[in-house]
């Protein structure tokens, strides 16, 4: 399970992403810009917070897109909790998935 205490603070999701991992899971919180467009055709972004989250062994980089679901909140205190609601979720939801991800080192190949 992953607990709001284990995200480290608005801060430092200011300046990079945080990646951690529980029970098979592993998962990443970054900052980005999205653009929105009003009513009346003004553009302006917004940050917004993306969590995305995938299956043991590897990292964010070496992961295949298709492994990974992603979604994003707003880039405050609210949308950090909502996130990790999100990745609570995920992670009952998926749990045979996560909980046999360890298993998948010899599947992998590395090019």
């Amino acid at each position: 399970m992953v607990k709001i205490e284990e995200i480290l603070s608005m801060e430092y999701l200011k300046k990079t992403e945080f990646t951690g991992s529980t029970e098979g899971m592993r998962y990443r919180l970054e900052k980005f810009e999205k653009k929105i467009v009003s009513d009346s055709g003004e553009e302006h972004s917004e940050k917004m917070l993306l969590c995305t989250i995938w299956p043991e062994p590897f990292n964010f980089v070496t992961t295949p897109a298709d492994q990974k679901q992603s979604n994003e909140f707003t880039f405050d205190r609210d949308g950090v909790e909502d996130a990790v609601a999100w990745m609570n979720d995920k992670l009952f939801e998926m749990h045979d998935k996560f909980e046999k991800a360890p298993q998948n080192w010899d599947t992998y190949k590395l090019t």
